[in-house]
């Protein structure tokens, strides 16, 4: 059966809580509260639904990212697996859980900001070295030239480089 993949837009309950498998293995464990805005036409108005409270975790280097940059209260956007799993309650009870397997999160930049640092490590990423997410202004991206289009440059920022043709 394929994975069912979601997108959840939310807000951070807690901090992450970063744990260690005895393995010594990373696993960011938090909650997004998601709760839709409904227009309510009688009252003329926009009112709060019903909340959704998804359980989420990620893994390894991306758990540290995770633990090391979002805080209780970030509105996030995450998108990853929903996973079912059943266990038994202290009562002897039969449960059900439904969780997100996260496979990328982020800040919502819709009432906020960010500076985004790059990670130093294989293909995904490693350790941050720097992040924060409220106001403040921009890390300078390690990956981008200095200088215009035509000396390799960003070439949607380059002063004064004006020309109608495309550098690419």
């Amino acid at each position: 059966m394929p994975d069912t993949i979601i997108t959840v837009v939310g807000n951070l309950t807690a901090d992450p809580e970063l744990r260690y498998t005895q393995s010594g293995r990373a696993v960011a464990n938090f909650t997004i509260a998601s709760t839709p805005r409904i227009f309510d036409r009688a009252a003329n108005e926009w009112k709060d639904g019903d909340a959704l409270f998804l359980r989420a975790s990620c893994w390894a280097e991306f758990a540290e990212n995770v633990a090391g940059s979002l805080t209780k209260g970030t509105r996030v956007v995450a998108q990853g697996k929903l996973k079912q799993r059943s266990f038994q309650d202290r009562d002897g009870n039969n449960r059900i859980s439904i969780e997100l397997d996260v496979d990328e999160i982020g800040p919502s930049l819709r009432y906020a900001t960010a500076s985004v640092t790059r990670t130093s490590g294989g293909a995904g990423g490693g350790r941050p070295q720097q992040s924060s997410v409220g106001g403040g202004q921009a890390a300078e991206e390690p990956w981008a030239a200095s200088g215009g289009a035509a000396s390799g440059g960003d070439v949607w920022n380059s002063p004064g480089n004006y020309n109608d043709e495309t550098p690419f």
